[in-house]
């Protein structure tokens, strides 16, 4: 059956609408402005710069921890329940609600720390509902098209996302981030008399991520629905529990998704953390402002659009599982090269004082970074499809969800743990090495075409 274009590029408004969370929030602007916070806070109590360092990383690792692990145990049930009661939309449009309000609540982290603890738990329940509205909208893409057409569909709409990440850079580094002089990229202070002393430009990137998911968000509820033939079942908390244990036996007896939900988990965990720690990494290890870590960021999404375009054509072409390992081989090499770089060094030869290669290292690595993350987001959510039953989809991408995050405390907790016992913001970045190459020894086993031909024959 033929899919209508303004349903596809309704679905596809959603990654546009919500990326500015991961690329403002996660990774270019909050991200590090909290960890600055955090070090002068941690500095105040009597702490020497690098063990303040290490206590603000710690923090943001702790937090991303919790909310990992309880996006992992919701995830499969609220999957289950959605398709058994043949309901996402409603799923998304609370989701949402939760998402607004919360990242305009992030208006209040002061620069002195005041509210540090109470702005770390609101960010990241604000990420617990961006990310479980993500797996509802996930659960969508099969009904797009086949399973070559989904690969397509699932590369251009991460695309579509990553200019929309670019775009609301573009803008706040423009318009409202200020550097330490308190003036934007453009030079001028930020719109609105907002005051650069108090870093209100800075911290105004909390409503905007708001204000941009309220607006863009209106295609994708005026062109999506509910299928109306979807088969409904028992609500009930018992039936639907039934549902999922089922399900989650099944697994077992599935070589090829069980691999690549394992496979996955790992190297997906280490993308993560490389999304969430290299904006801490580059204010804390590299001493960048706020607008150099944006314009890194600039680079980075635009590289991400461009290459998780191509990486859609190339998963249409010969499938999502060779672009995976490619962009995961990239990912390892970006991880090799963070351990090893500092302001000063590069695995023990040093730089000239006031060498910028670091940062034009940096730079590079961030383009690799955006380009094999969005190929490997995008390719995943394509592999996915292909392992998804027809009429359980919400269900099987809970399951992604849970395999994705179910070990997420264990990125940032290995992080948290090496960065302690070594006191070293770099060397705290081994586990991810090891984490990405897990995944990619476990996608040996997984079958290129997925494996819903034999969930049909059984």
């Amino acid at each position: 059956m033929a899919v209508s274009k303004k349903r596809i590029w309704g679905w596809m408004a959603f990654d546009w609408a919500s990326q500015p969370f991961y690329t403002l929030g996660l990774t270019f602007i909050f991200g590090p402005y909290f960890a600055v916070v955090a070090t002068e806070y941690f500095l105040g109590t009597g702490l020497d710069r690098e063990a303040a360092n290490a206590q603000s990383q710690a923090m943001w690792s702790a937090g991303q921890t919790i909310a990992g692990l309880l996006i992992a145990l919701t995830a499969p049930f609220l999957g289950a329940f959605a398709d058994n009661s043949g309901r996402k939309m409603p799923w998304i449009a609370f989701f949402s609600v939760v998402y607004v309000v919360m990242t305009f609540m992030l208006w209040g982290l002061t620069p002195d720390g005041s509210s540090l603890i109470l702005m770390l738990i609101i960010f990241y329940v604000g990420f617990f509902a961006a990310e479980s509205a993500l797996n509802f909208v996930n659960a969508i893409l099969p009904s797009l098209g086949n399973d070559q057409e989904v690969g397509r569909i699932s590369g251009s709409g991460a695309a579509f996302g990553y200019w929309g990440g670019v775009t609301s850079l573009f803008i706040m580094l423009l318009l409202f981030a200020e550097s330490d002089e308190g003036v934007t990229l453009l030079g001028i202070a930020p719109l609105f008399g907002l005051d650069p002393e108090m870093r209100e430009g800075t911290r105004f990137v909390g409503p905007f991520i708001a204000l941009w998911y309220f607006i863009f968000i209106i295609p994708f509820f005026m062109f999506v629905r509910d299928d109306p033939k979807a088969e409904k079942k028992s609500t009930k908390l018992g039936a639907v529990w039934g549902e999922l244990v089922e399900t989650l036996r099944s697994v077992f007896h599935r070589k090829s998704l069980l691999n690549f939900l394992v496979g996955s988990m790992f190297y997906r965990d280490a993308l993560n953390a490389l999304y969430a720690f290299g904006g801490v990494y580059a204010a804390l290890v590299l001493d960048w402002q706020t607008i150099q870590i944006g314009v890194f960021g600039i680079i980075a999404a635009i590289a991400a659009a461009i290459t998780t375009w191509l990486s859609g054509i190339c998963d249409q072409r010969y499938g999502p599982k060779p672009v995976i390992r490619v962009a995961v081989w990239v990912l390892i090499g970006v991880s090799i090269v963070i351990v090893g770089m500092s302001r000063e060094a590069m695995f023990g030869i040093p730089f000239a004082d006031g060498s910028t290669t670091p940062d034009i290292i940096f730079y590079i690595c961030g383009v690799c970074i955006g380009g094999a993350g969005g190929a490997v987001y995008a390719s995943s959510r394509s592999m996915m499809v292909r392992h998804t039953h027809p009429d359980r989809p919400a269900e099987a991408f809970g399951l992604f969800a849970l395999t994705g995050k179910a070990t997420a405390f264990l990125a940032p907790a290995l992080i948290t743990l090496f960065t302690i016992m070594t006191g070293n913001n770099q060397l705290g970045f081994l586990p991810v090495i090891f984490l990405f190459l897990i995944g990619l020894l476990l996608l040996r086993w997984v079958n290129k075409d997925g494996d819903r031909a034999e969930w049909s024959a059984s």
